[in-house]
């Protein structure tokens, strides 16, 4: 049963139990208007309480159905809080936990609402590009008041119900009880105390308006179109409040469904609901069962305290876990250590966090400058430099010093993490864990997964990446693993496409207006650009055939390397990040191309874009037929967190999917066809030829 019927006295206690959070999707529905069908109908019960079991009263609606028959399957979610506002008998709402989304929606068409302190309470539909379908941005104003429900629906933030319950005249919550555990005692005795008084109050008949009217509708609405330039809902969001206070309810509620309904269609909201699914997804790998026993993980040790390796080091601080970090020399380890500091007071300062956090998490850190302080620490990551024979150094003494059953993880970008493994006398306990710069910002963990890394210990990081609040994606081994495989290609047509005539400048504008946070010189300058120097160094002798535009190396034979020199494809001013043209690139870019014998030519923005986004595409397809990445919206997963591809074009797969495989296909044998491209490199993957053929797509 997805929702339990007891009898308390004459009071009836409906219990949504629909782990994890309670979501109301159709059985669940079902099963809770059956229980107020059956409360009805004994004249013993002359109250209800409904509340929720385990971890939440109501997360909200089944995403999952969203898009599909079974969202509007009888009982919808309309139907069942019509139900409850029709209840002869009067309804306590007994919310804890998790009230959110459809949640809330169910709370505000009970009669009495009471809150167990610290409850989460939200309507995150804009999350999901809608905005909330069943009476919230009606109801919401009506009980909390204009401007604090306005600013929860658009934020789609969770507040505590103890902060919403201060709010003058707030008539969202009649209680906050006095802990969870006396939450339903106390949600009973309002039942027998209420069991007697009518009419019974309903949030829909409460009044709603907003003094300044239109002129602050209008501010409202501007700032959500600023705020969330890609996306719709934000500012139907604002519409649909200014609704609640000039019509009937009745005329309210029409037109919230119509516009939760138009908004169900369109790309921004597919895209949305695509990662957030992925999200979740990312975390099950198909061969290692959910039981998987795990290792215990009470210590960290780092190796490096650059900027990598302190950035790895705080989010296991800010996770409460000890941390040591080893250098070669002492004035390493103090800049390492001031860098943190600096980093956890600019936090301070900002008022992010306070003094008493801070001092916690410096007294987790210690330093070393010996191998053989780290012999009992659960895991290790190593951050060193980038080079092969410097991790053979390192794995060799961790291989030494190291307790039996100790995870040993490097966080390589691109080397083989089998040869690494191989550098030990245990590869079964060899991970990679590849963070993203900054570490202690970058929400994406790439986990790589070597071909003897046992399944205990991939199960093991996977959890651990949840308790320091990254998203991890497994990926197998090949170089450059899924993110910076893909990112090459990228890279090699934004070159290509500086021979044939573009400037930085162009290129960079032509991405961010498809959505990117920064192009891709812009991002390479932020990088490093001596970093894809040194790869395409060792290309030329792993991959001599590779073909490569010429002129970022010679933008790195002129030491711009990017922000860190003040100098790369752009100028840089001390303290800012803001990119200036430079007219000697531009020039040595152009005394390149003809020194080529290349003809400039006008280059589109959409040519711009589809040659580097579509390249991709073509990558991530060879990378998902390989096995490397185990699903397509891993893919994206790895692009939204990781690289900065555009949140409401849902990642390169899903984005691949909308605009069509057949059309992405068509424009890859374009390209092949330019003398100056990598034909080689369009000849499109095989799993995409054999979708699009097939009408297909990325699943």
């Amino acid at each position: 049963m997805t929702a339990e019927y007891t009898v308390q006295g004459a009071v009836a206690v409906i219990t949504l139990n629909n782990p994890p959070i309670n979501g109301l999707g159709w059985t669940t529905r079902v099963a809770l208007t059956d229980g107020l069908a059956r409360a009805m109908a004994d004249e013993a019960i002359n109250a209800i309480v409904i509340t929720g079991a385990g971890r939440a009263f109501s997360g909200g609606a089944d995403i999952t159905e969203f898009g599909s028959p079974k969202a509007l399957r009888e009982p919808n979610l309309l139907s069942v809080i019509l139900v409850l506002e029709a209840s002869t008998k009067p309804v306590i709402a007994a919310v804890h936990t998790v009230c959110m989304g459809g949640g809330l929606e169910v709370a505000l068409g009970c009669h009495y609402r009471i809150a167990a302190p610290g409850c989460k309470v939200a309507l995150p539909e804009v999350k999901l590009g809608l905005v909330p379908g069943a009476g919230g941005t009606q109801r919401l104003p009506r009980a909390l008041g204009v401007e604090p429900a306005l600013n929860m629906i658009v934020s789609g933030e969770p507040v505590k119900s103890e902060l919403l319950a201060m709010l003058p005249g707030q008539q969202l919550f009649q209680k906050i009880s006095a802990s969870p555990e006396t939450l339903l005692a106390e949600a009973l005795a309002i039942a027998t105390e209420v069991a007697d008084v009518r009419p019974l109050p309903l949030v829909r008949n409460l009044p709603c308006r907003h003094p300044q009217g239109d002129a602050y509708f209008g501010f409202a609405r501007n700032m959500a179109k600023g705020m969330a330039k890609n996306f719709p809902a934000p500012a139907k969001c604002v519409n649909m409040v200014e609704v609640a206070t000039k019509t009937r309810f009745d005329a309210g509620m029409t037109q919230e469904r119509e516009t939760f309904l138009n908004l169900m269609w369109t790309p921004e909201h597919r895209a949305l609901r695509h990662l957030f699914l992925a999200e979740r997804a990312a975390s099950k790998v198909p061969d290692v069962p959910v039981d998987t026993s795990q290792r215990a993980i009470l210590s960290v040790a780092i190796i490096g305290a650059g900027t990598m390796g302190g950035g790895i080091a705080m989010n296991f601080l800010n996770a409460g876990l000890p941390v040591k970090i080893l250098e070669a020399k002492p004035e390493a380890l103090e800049r390492g250590v001031a860098t943190i500091r600096k980093n956890y007071v600019a936090q301070l300062k900002k008022g992010k966090l306070k003094q008493d956090k801070l001092d916690q998490r410096m007294a987790l850190l210690s330093t070393t400058l010996s191998y053989d302080d780290l012999k009992e620490t659960d895991l290790v990551i190593e951050a060193v430099f980038e080079d092969m024979g410097v991790k053979q150094a390192v794995f060799q003494e961790l291989d030494r010093v190291m307790k039996p059953g100790a995870i040993l993880a490097s966080n390589t970008s691109t080397l083989d993490l089998n040869q690494i493994a191989a550098f030990t006398q245990r590869p079964q306990d060899v991970v990679g864990l590849h963070f993203f710069s900054p570490a202690n910002v970058m929400k994406l963990l790439e986990v790589v997964r070597g071909d003897q890394t046992a399944k205990d210990v991939l199960a093991t990081v996977m959890t651990l990446a949840k308790k320091i609040k990254k998203t991890a994606v497994v990926s197998g081994v090949c170089d450059g693993f899924i993110g910076n495989r893909m990112i090459e290609q990228y890279g090699r047509q934004a070159g290509f496409l500086l021979d044939e005539g573009c400037t930085p400048a162009q290129v960079d504008k032509a991405v961010e207006k498809f959505g990117f946070a920064m192009g891709p010189f812009r991002m390479s300058d932020l990088a490093g650009n001596d970093i894809g120097w040194a790869i395409r160094k060792r290309r030329s002798l792993e991959k001599p055939q590779m073909k490569y535009s010429k002129t970022a190396d010679l933008l790195c034979e002129r030491g711009r390397f990017g922000q860190k020199t003040g100098a790369g494809w752009y100028d840089y001013v001390p303290g800012k990040r803001d990119a200036v043209p430079n007219a000697e690139v531009v020039a040595m870019i152009e005394s390149h191309r003809a020194a080529l014998g290349i003809a400039p030519r006008k280059i589109s923005d959409e040519e711009i874009m589809q040659r580097l986004v579509f390249s991709l595409i073509n990558e991530a397809a060879r990378i998902l037929e390989e096995g490397i990445a185990n699903k397509a919206s891993d893919i994206d997963v790895v692009y939204i967190f990781g690289y900065g591809f555009p949140v409401h074009r849902g990642g390169p797969m899903a984005y691949a999917n909308e605009i069509g495989l057949f059309n992405v296909l068509q424009a890859m044998n374009r390209f092949a066809k330019n003398p100056l491209d990598d034909a080689a490199f369009w000849q499109p993957a095989p799993l995409l030829t054999k979708l699009a053929a097939e009408g297909g797509v990325f699943a």
